[in-house]
């Protein structure tokens, strides 16, 4: 097996990679998608794909044909499918204990929340199995900080966010990479701000070098909380460990995503300081999985995996190896590339017709990608991604694009 660049073995190259023995399906693959289409109440997808194993950036149908995952399934599979480390941890705690009530303690979750607590210097964390749970609870505790803070009437708190997918009573919305909206949205009943760093759903927007800065100076004269949602944009993805930290700034509270489970269990988390956390009430309902052993051990593993391999710096370093290659395109069919660490945007002319099409012609030579809205193609490679493969990646999106 090939060695990547950090000197970690576990990253298969295109020409490494075992394929191994497969185990001929039940079902044929139109079966199998036959019976997802026709029972599935999730969003249908025009993929005739069937994926059938994976390893580190790779994946593999059931005939053996291997493709280049470019998706990472939001942050999901940050480190890759199927990283050993994280396996071998999955394995160890599946081996002991699995779910414990929540009347007792376990043995992971502790080491976990104060593992966080150390990476981001918040004192209180909150273990959700899903980003909508982290977002809710953190709006929960928004709400109720600024009832017991501001005296304003629980009914009447609102939150200011530029994500548009957030929708609810007390909700306002603010376009991304603008102050002065968010000066005039911001009222005597104003709780918080919730943003993302840089904007990645609807298109990356990357915001002005003193955004941050300028939102975070607003916040304080303001007196309201700045909350984070670094759900696809923290643990390592735009070349640091979080992307606030481009601005120079530190947030009242964040959230972290499913980057936290290393691709094989669901974890997210809420954090804030003490004082944020106080008066916010946990239904045993809602919570039957938060914190359990299995997800505090993965999400461990997850975390040293991060730190010791250094895989913001790697994102920083290959993303800006990936970026130069696509800006040096020689395409007819390519307006511009931009990105940021390994969250990159190629985008398509719309006179080349939809960049669907270009997501189409790249799977069929073994790259996974995605097209998003404005004519964009989107890579978010695993950060333990093999630099000879990436470069392979760049060389296959020449090819498509010349």
């Amino acid at each position: 097996m090939a060695t990547n660049d950090t000197g970690n073995p576990f990253q298969p190259t295109m020409s490494s990679f075992d394929a191994g023995a497969t185990h001929p399906p039940n079902r044929s693959v139109a079966e199998h998608i036959g019976l997802s289409q026709k029972h599935s109440v999730a969003n249908g997808t025009d993929s005739v794909v069937l994926m059938a194993r994976g390893r580190g950036s790779w994946v593999q149908d059931p005939k053996g044909k291997r493709y280049l995952d470019m998706l990472s399934r939001g942050t999901a599979l940050n480190l890759g499918h199927r990283h050993p480390r994280i396996l071998s941890a999955l394995k160890a705690q599946a081996d002991r204990i699995t779910l414990t009530s929540g009347a007792f303690y376990n043995e992971q979750e502790g080491p976990l929340l104060a593992r966080l607590a150390d990476l981001t210097g918040f004192g209180a964390v909150l273990l959700t199995c899903t980003t909508a749970e982290a977002v809710g609870f953190g709006f929960q505790a928004c709400r109720n900080w600024a009832a017991r803070h501001k005296g304003v009437s629980p009914e009447l708190v609102e939150i200011i966010t530029t994500d548009s997918r957030v929708q609810g009573p007390g909700l306002v919305g603010v376009p991304p990479n603008d102050v002065d909206a968010l000066a005039a949205a911001i009222g005597p009943n104003t709780a918080a701000f919730f943003l993302a760093p840089f904007q990645v759903d609807g298109g990356l927007v990357l915001p002005a070098d003193d955004y941050l800065r300028r939102v975070r100076t607003l916040c304080d004269e303001s007196e309201i909380q700045l909350f984070v949602d670094e759900s696809q944009t923290g643990l390592g993805r735009t070349g640091k460990r979080f992307a606030y930290e481009h601005g120079g700034v530190r947030p009242d509270c964040l959230v972290l995503g499913p980057g936290l489970g290393g691709g094989v269990y669901p974890v997210n988390a809420f954090l804030g300081d003490r004082a944020l956390m106080d008066g916010v009430v946990l239904s045993d309902r809602d919570t039957a999985f938060w914190g359990n052993p299995l997800a505090s051990a993965v999400a461990l593993a997850s975390l040293d995996v991060l730190v010791e391999e250094d895989l913001a710096g790697r994102a920083s370093r290959l993303g800006e190896r990936f970026l130069a290659g696509l800006c040096a395109l020689d395409s007819p069919h390519v307006v511009q590339a931009r990105g940021i660490g390994l969250l990159i945007e190629l985008e398509i002319r719309s006179s080349s017709g939809p960049a669907q099409a270009f997501c189409g012609a790249l799977l069929q030579r073994g790259l996974l990608c995605e097209s998003g809205p404005k004519q964009m193609i989107r890579f978010a490679p695993a950060l333990t991604i093999d630099i000879d493969d990436l470069d392979w990646a760049v060389s296959v999106i020449a090819e498509v694009l010349a």
